[in-house]
């Protein structure tokens, strides 16, 4: 069994090394998808506000459609973590690939859903008849990439819990400059238009899949770890990935509801939910690159017996989390004049961004304890209570954000109920981690 490290400045600072070390490249990776709607809000908002529009609902729908299996990473992530922990690497590969093979089937799972059902999709978010045409094709296009984004994830789990978030930082630094050629290229050179913005973003997506592949591939073939499909692997890793998307679908159905809500409010609100939602989206996977610091860790260190070295690393992840909100707060606010004007030239969706701007920079600090305290959770395998704790939230943000219209509340008092659901993620993640019930050691929980 591992030591735990002395509470003192000694251990204090392995733990920022580690952290720092995990941390940094797993932000690169983290910021991929963003990044490529930001980059795609760029492009597609200089065509017209009809089109941003479009992309606001198209994209959001795909970021669930994507991001409702975002357990692939994280479950696959802290497996891995406790049976390096363990000692025992052929396993954890093995674990991966259980993973791959899952994404996969889930991916053509999603795909004969969305094609024929984007029309009702986008009419259900309320889309006005000048923005549903382009939100329609753009979904439809942007279908045939979600398969490789779900072995991104898994893949990325893999990697994660070998130690290694280099690899993912590489891979994601090539997509976004490939997304981003691509994207000009098809929309501007090739006249293509919004089309051309979803077809840059999937040939992006499937390269970004198919180098992921092959390091997963290679590290399967050196350590003796089979990559045949296995059926009770795949099937144990669905079972254990229930808890994190029944948490990650109560997430994506309050963005969904936040985005239904701008909708709403008109084309220019949509429009400025849109890009503060790119946004609020790279703020929030900025800080959890500690959170992915954090599973890969903790998860090594229960996998180790280590309980004392794993209540110490969430100690520090705290604080690193709070240090980053205050940060990327100040950012925001500093930046605001030159951010907005990247993404549209309308004064009336500036007019609307602005203020809306200023509450998502002061929630920054609640949701660097949110999201650091999740992923410590995560890492610890503690799905069940994740699910729970966002049902609750899910059920105190949703009848206040659905009366926003009829009270005549704007873009500002949406944002504002945004931060309201953050502070409730937070009391309920705090409580669970001052209770020490997350703790369970072994190379499997």
């Amino acid at each position: 069994m591992t030591q735990a490290p002395a509470r003192t400045g000694a251990a204090r600072r392995q733990h920022d090394r580690e952290i720092v070390l995990l941390a940094v490249p797993a932000f690169g990776a983290l910021v991929a998808e963003p990044l490529f709607v930001m980059a795609d809000s760029a492009i597609v908002g200089h065509l017209g506000t009809a089109q941003l529009a479009g992309l606001g609902i198209a994209s959001a729908l795909l970021m669930t459609a994507v991001s409702v299996f975002v357990f692939l990473a994280y479950a696959t992530t802290a497996a891995v973590a406790r049976r390096v922990g363990a000692g025992d690497l052929a396993s954890a590969i093995r674990q991966g690939m259980d993973g791959i093979w899952l994404a996969l089937l889930l991916g053509a799972a999603v795909i004969t859903v969305v094609l024929p059902t984007a029309p009702a999709l986008v009419e259900l978010f309320g889309a006005s008849d000048t923005a549903a045409p382009y939100a329609i094709t753009y979904l439809r296009i942007s279908a045939f990439g979600i398969p490789a984004m779900l072995v991104v994830l898994a893949a990325t789990g893999v990697l994660r819990g070998l130690q290694d978030t280099k690899t993912p930082l590489y891979v994601a630094i090539g997509g976004f400059v490939a997304n981003g050629v691509l994207n000009v290229a098809l929309v501007y050179g090739a006249g293509l238009g919004i089309a051309g913005s979803a077809w840059g973003t999937v040939i992006a997506q499937w390269g970004m899949a198919a180098v992921y592949l092959t390091v997963v591939v290679r590290g399967a073939r050196r350590h003796g770890a089979s990559l045949r499909p296995d059926s009770a692997g795949i099937r144990a890793s669905a079972q254990a990935g229930v808890p994190l998307l029944v948490r990650t679908l109560s997430l994506r159905a309050i963005l969904m509801i936040a985005t239904a809500v701008a909708a709403r409010l008109g084309d220019s609100d949509i429009a400025a939910h849109q890009i503060i939602l790119s946004l609020w989206s790279l703020l929030a996977f900025a800080l959890d690159a500690i959170a992915i610091a954090g599973q890969a860790i903790i998860g090594r260190y229960l996998g180790a017996g280590d309980a004392q070295g794993a209540r110490e690393v969430c100690r520090r992840m705290v604080q690193w989390g709070i240090a980053a909100g205050v940060v990327l707060g100040a950012l925001v606010i500093l930046a605001r004049p030159v951010f907005l004007p990247l993404f549209t030239s309308d004064a009336t969706v500036k007019e609307a961004a602005l203020p809306a701007l200023v509450i998502v920079a002061l929630c920054q600090p609640i949701c660097g304890i949110v999201f650091v305290l999740d992923g410590v959770l995560m890492g610890a395998g503690d799905g069940p209570y994740l699910a729970w704790a966002m049902l609750l939230t899910l059920a105190v943000f949703a009848p206040v954000a659905l009366l926003i219209p009829s009270l005549g509340g704007g873009l500002t008092a949406l944002w504002a109920t945004m931060t309201l659901m953050m502070g409730v993620r937070m009391l309920t993640l705090w409580f669970r981690t001052r209770s020490g019930r997350w703790i369970v050691t072994g190379a499997a929980r």
